[in-house]
């Protein structure tokens, strides 16, 4: 389709390689070959009067025009993604979408789990791509890359739509055998003993728990360090070390492995965990049948029954 002059599809192209800024990537991501992505650049080039991207060893470097243009560009296919993506009507029964959700391993266990056994039933043909939770998820949302984006509220992005879909308290969780887990534990205690953290990302972003005990100033003895939340409890098993974990997943471990729960000795503000998607995307309906099945899900007693779907 042309407007003005210009082949819309080639800003597809153009978004690729902006954000790739490399025509052999570009090509890759697009599923076309490298004469076509030269050849489309070429013709941009040309519609624009502008180089656009200049060599630069084995990068290209965009054009200051080429910068103003990309904001408006990834509105404009955002907005084309979302009436696309978008019906009036969703049947999940004999739907074949696949869904990106982009959450932690925490919430892939308590959350996602249940879930899915449910959909198995009600929506057999619906498929689910778990993307892990990374520094740069809010970008990924806004880049039309996940569907959905499960992650505590401090962390949304203020240019799309959330919701709740629970609070969370935080707890100690230690092997069994540890003498410290025998009884109240105090801040004395839980500041002596080595511990177990979660960091997630390359730029080592913090938990929740993590963030607020640094602000006020509690210091514990970080011996090990972990990318998930899951891993916890196997690694506690057999030694002194204690860890602070969510609630409904320290119940759950406590099902499967030899470690007991105690409630911390300091109070953590309930941490909101939320579910956000692009605002380009607020009238799909397959979309707001999967957030209802979140809601549907938080609702229900940890990993237990998963409540009916509405």
């Amino acid at each position: 389709m042309r407007f003005k002059g210009l082949d819309l599809n080639l800003l597809i192209c153009l978004d690729a390689l902006l954000d790739l800024r490399n025509v052999t990537r570009a090509a890759e991501h697009l599923s076309l070959s490298q004469p076509a992505i030269s050849a489309a650049l070429a013709r941009l080039r040309t519609f624009f009067a502008d180089p656009l991207l200049v060599q630069n060893g084995k990068r290209m470097m965009p054009t200051p025009f080429a910068l103003r243009l990309q904001p408006a560009i990834r509105a404009i296919l955002e907005d084309v993604d979302g009436l696309v993506g978008s019906s009036p009507h969703f049947d999940p029964a004999s739907s074949t979408r696949d869904f990106r959700i982009c959450l932690s391993d925490y919430l892939a266990s308590v959350l996602l789990a249940p879930l899915l056994r449910h959909l198995a039933q009600v929506a057999p043909g619906v498929r689910i791509d778990m993307v892990p939770l990374s520094d740069d998820a809010t970008q990924r949302l806004d880049r039309g890359e996940i569907d959905l984006l499960l992650t505590p509220d401090s962390y949304v992005s203020d240019e799309h739509p959330s919701e709740l879909l629970f609070e969370e308290e935080h707890v100690v969780v230690g092997w069994r055998g540890n003498p410290v887990m025998g009884g109240p534990i105090d801040v004395a205690a839980f500041v002596a003993a080595g511990h177990v953290a979660v960091e997630i990302g390359r730029f080592n972003r913090v938990s929740f728990a993590e963030s607020y005990m640094r602000a006020q100033g509690i210091e514990r003895r970080v011996e090990v360090r972990v990318a998930a939340f899951t891993i916890i409890p196997e690694l506690l098993e057999g030694t002194m070390r204690l860890a602070v974990m969510h609630g409904r997943l320290a119940a759950k471990a406590a099902r499967h492995w030899p470690v007991s729960v105690a409630p911390l000795p300091f109070a953590i503000p309930p941490m909101r965990e939320m579910v956000q998607f692009h605002r380009a995307r607020a009238e799909d309906a397959g979309l707001r049948w999967l957030i209802d099945s979140f809601h549907a899900v938080a609702r229900g007693e940890g990993d237990g029954p998963v409540p009916a779907l509405v």
